[in-house]
């Protein structure tokens, strides 16, 4: 079973992703890890991120490898696990010039879809999510979903996540992180409004309790009696 999930940031697609794997016993693939591991790698080679051959040369030849395990879903990069080191505000900050590289994206899209392929040979399945997964990545996917939740509710989790509350000062300072990475993205990825087939999961109103069963419900309703 291949089940793709799209959506903003702060829509509770890792989490929820994760969960989703776990309950169904499949693998889980984090493709904006991948993003992440490229910019990492480059920023440790010395690769300058504004040189776009450069870089995708480097998304060709970067020794990457991705654990399937969605309760603990590593990175490694030449055998070193790079999977804190993928979160830093480092990274971060410069991933943007990586994900928005045309050049790049057709290179680790390819790689997606060959580990996705991998994962569900070897465990039955696989919950992949990250930008254009529904639409570009694996249209074909037998489950696909949007998920998404109000600005709000999605500036007052990713505030919580990186600041431990969600007062008015913390809301402030990830406001620009959240919508400055999403207006960027979206210049080369659909990922706010559900393409043709996709079914939209809004978690604006729900706890991750119930963003989970949301998408759990989706999978039944598309999948059928599908193992």
């Amino acid at each position: 079973m291949i089940i793709a999930i799209d959506g903003p940031s702060g829509s509770g697609k890792s989490s929820v992703s994760k969960a989703v794997a776990r309950r169904l016993g499949i693998g889980f693939l984090d493709t904006g890890a991948m993003y992440r591991a490229l910019t990492w790698w480059c920023l440790e080679q010395g690769v300058d991120l504004e040189d776009r051959d450069a870089v995708a040369a480097a998304a060709s030849g970067m020794p990457l490898a991705q654990g399937s395990d969605p309760v603990n879903p590593t990175v490694l990069m030449d055998g070193v696990d790079i999977s804190a080191a993928i979160r830093t505000t480092a990274v971060t900050t410069a991933v943007t010039a990586v994900a928005t590289n045309p050049q790049v994206r057709p290179v680790l899209q390819r790689r997606q879809r060959e580990a996705m392929a991998a994962i569900a040979r070897s465990t039955g399945g696989v919950v992949a999510e990250g930008r254009d997964i529904t639409t570009v990545v694996a249209p074909d996917a037998d489950v696909r979903v949007l998920l998404t939740a109000s600005e709000e509710a999605r500036l007052r989790r990713r505030s919580t996540e990186l600041h431990g509350a969600a007062d008015a000062g913390s809301v402030a300072a990830t406001r620009d992180q959240i919508v400055m990475r999403d207006a960027a993205d979206a210049t080369v990825a659909q990922f706010t409004v559900a393409a043709d087939g996709v079914t939209t999961v809004d978690t604006s109103d729900l706890d991750f309790d119930g963003s989970v069963a949301a998408v759990l419900a989706v999978v039944r309703a598309t999948a059928g009696s599908h193992p």
